[in-house]
Order: structure tokens, then sequence, then C-alpha cells
């Protein structure tokens, strides 16, 4: 029997709504275990998505690259791979400067944090002493805990080794599909127009002509709101961060390289990452030099109100579109569902989800409605 003389029974309609309300439940009910085991088949996956999204994120610098640097050797392959292999060297002397800028900084914080310990913990006992905290905590228990805090972080790491040695493999095999990601970008970006021609022949085969250009042109438009928000949004993050560098030289103060960049990474999370960027680099610096710090967190009030109301808007200048409001929902939602990446997409997916209601749903939902109100216009009876 056909689909379509299946349609036509009666009890087809019931059929497919029970077995959608049962689909439904099963999913409700075990949702936990349904998500975990997606959860666990996607992660088989995790190094190909991250390749995906390295060659995305490459792919604009490698146009440049092919565009703007190489404009005068002849179009070819010679010429794309030539490109690529500057996009890769360009990101691995990034990251070479990035990790011997901060590593030592991050080491020698840690020592600093680790030798002066006691005095810390002797220096808060007496600030309790003579604040209204005393009649709250028990700063006798308190001394008395400080004389042996290195020794207690040693016992700490002793018994819970297993846990640390396996918090620390899993870093490991997080690392180990990075760098397999990465080389798989290297791959996608060198073979570019043979996966995107692959890829733009599967979608006309499964969908029409008409289907296929309207799907195009939301991948473009998609494509153009994410390279938008990414550009924007790194130069935006350079600006703080080299903002922050400066004003840290001329105070004199330590670990520039690492507060910085903390500062400038932290920008990118919307919302709250100004305040995670100011938090760390404040407990960095009170390690030192407690009126550094607060000399640091201070500017960082002053850097984020001028970039919120001044660098931002020239940059972004409302290209988006995109509400506060709505922002700030999809960062929290995204960031409860997904973490710190949720978060760094909250702002184009808000802008995605923003453009797919006003340019597809809506004027949808509002033509159909003209179409229902002209039929009752025409038939008043």
């Amino acid at each position: 029997m056909k689909l379509k003389e299946l349609k036509e029974k009666k009890w087809y309609n019931g059929a497919v709504v029970a077995c959608i309300g049962v689909t439904l439940f099963v999913l409700l009910t075990n949702f936990r275990g349904v998500l975990s085991a997606v959860g666990g088949f996607l992660g088989n996956f995790k190094a190909v998505f991250l390749g995906i999204v390295f060659a995305y994120i490459l792919n604009p610098v490698a146009n440049f690259f092919y565009h703007r640097v190489f404009r005068k050797m002849k179009p070819g392959n010679m010429r794309w791979y030539l490109s690529v292999g500057m996009t890769i060297l360009s990101a691995l002397l990034v990251l070479i400067i990035l990790i011997g800028t901060l590593i030592p900084q991050l080491i020698q914080s840690v020592a600093l944090f680790s030798e002066n310990i006691d005095g810390y913990a002797a220096s808060m006992i007496k600030m309790i002493k003579g604040s209204a905290l005393e009649n709250f905590i028990n700063a006798e228990r308190l001394a008395t805990l400080s004389q042996n805090a290195l020794s207690s972080i040693t016992n700490f790491v002793r018994e819970n080794a297993g846990q640390i040695l396996n918090t620390a493999a899993n870093s490991g095999k997080g690392i180990i599909s990075t760098v397999i990601a990465m080389i798989l970008a290297v791959y996608l970006l060198i073979d570019k127009k043979r996966v995107m021609k692959g890829w733009w022949r599967l979608v006309g085969a499964i969908f029409s002509k008409e289907r296929t250009a309207g799907f195009i042109n939301f991948t473009l438009r998609c494509d153009t709101i994410l390279m938008s928000f990414l550009g924007q949004s790194l130069l935006d993050s350079l600006i703080v961060g080299a903002a922050n560098a400066i004003f840290m030289l001329i105070c004199g103060m330590q670990y520039v390289g690492l507060v910085s960049v903390v500062v400038a990474v932290s920008n990118l999370i919307p919302n709250f990452g100004p305040i995670i960027g100011a938090v760390i680099g404040g407990f960095v610096l009170v390690l030192v030099n407690p009126f550094h710090a607060m000399l640091f967190i201070a500017f960082c009030v002053f850097l984020q109100f001028a970039d919120g109301y001044i660098l931002k808007p020239k940059l972004f200048s409302n290209s988006l579109g995109v509400s506060g409001l709505l922002i700030l929902v999809a960062s929290i939602v995204l960031g409860n569902m997904f973490g710190i990446l949720g978060m760094l997409l909250s702002i184009p997916a808000a802008a995605i989800l923003s453009f797919i209601y006003n340019d597809y749903l809506l004027p949808r939902q509002e033509k159909r409605h003209a179409q229902e109100s002209k039929k009752k216009e025409d038939n008043p009876s």
C-alpha cells in the first residue's frame, strides 16, 4: 500500500498522533538516559566536530592570504596550498607566543602562592579579628589550621591522587583530541573546494531547486552573522587586552601577560565574562600587591564601561540587530546547556534565532493570517 493511500485512511491521523505521543512520553520519561546516550554517541565524533570548527575559523585567514598576500600569483591549487600553509604557521606562532607568555607567569604565580600561603592566612585572621566577621568566624581555629596550610594541601593531594590522575588523563585525551582536530582542519582546508562541492551536491539532491536556493541563502546569512561576530569580538577583545596591558605596565604591575590574556579571553563571554576576568586577575594580583589589585579592579570597571558604551557600539554598529534581553536569555540558557562554549556562542545564536523569527516564521504566519482573512471576506457565510 502506498503512502498516499495510507493518508486517505480515517485512522491515519490518529495513528500518527498516537505514535508521536508515545515517542515523546518515552523520551521525556527517560530524558537523562537518552541525553547521555546521544552525548556518548556524539562524543565519538568530538575530534571531527572540533576539526570542522577549527577549519571554519581559519578559513577567513586563508582567504586573506589567498586574495591579499598572494594575489599576484596565478590562481590555482598551489596558491591555495600556500595560503593554508601560511595560515597554519600564523596560528602556531600565536599559540607559541601565548604559551611562552602564560606558562612561566602561571608557574611563578602558583609558586608564590604556595610559598606565602601561611602569610596570607595570617593576614586574613588579622583582618577578621578587627572586623565584624569575628562574631561569625572562629578566628582562633582558623589560625590553628593555617599553621599547617601547606601540609593540609599536600594531604589533600595525596588522598585524592586517583581523582587527580584521572583528571590529568582526561586532560591528556582532550589535548590529543585537539591535536587530531587541528590535523583534520588542515586537510579540510586543503580539500575545501571538493568538500564544499560535494556538500552542495548533496543538498541539491535532497531538496528541490527552490528549497536549495532558500537553504543556500539561509546558510550564507548564518555565515555572515558568525563571521561578523567572530571578527568584531576578536578585535574588541584584542583592544581590551591591549588597553589592560598598557595600564598595568604604566602602574608597574606584575603578571602583565597572564592577567591581560585572561581579561581579553574572558571578554569574549557576554555579560558575565568581564566579571570573571576581573575576579581572576584581581586574585592573581592580590597575592603580590593588594593595592595593585584594587587599582586593577577599578580600571576593569572603567574599561568595561568604555567597552560596553563606546567600543562595542562602534565595532558592531548594531549589525547583528539583537536586543540585549535576548542575548542575556540566550547566554543563560546556552550556558546552562553547554557551559562556556554555549555562553561564547550565545550572541550569534541569538542573532540567528532573531533573523529566523523576523525573516521566516513571522512573515509566513502573517501571510497565512492574511489568506485566512481574505477567505472569510470572500465567504462571509
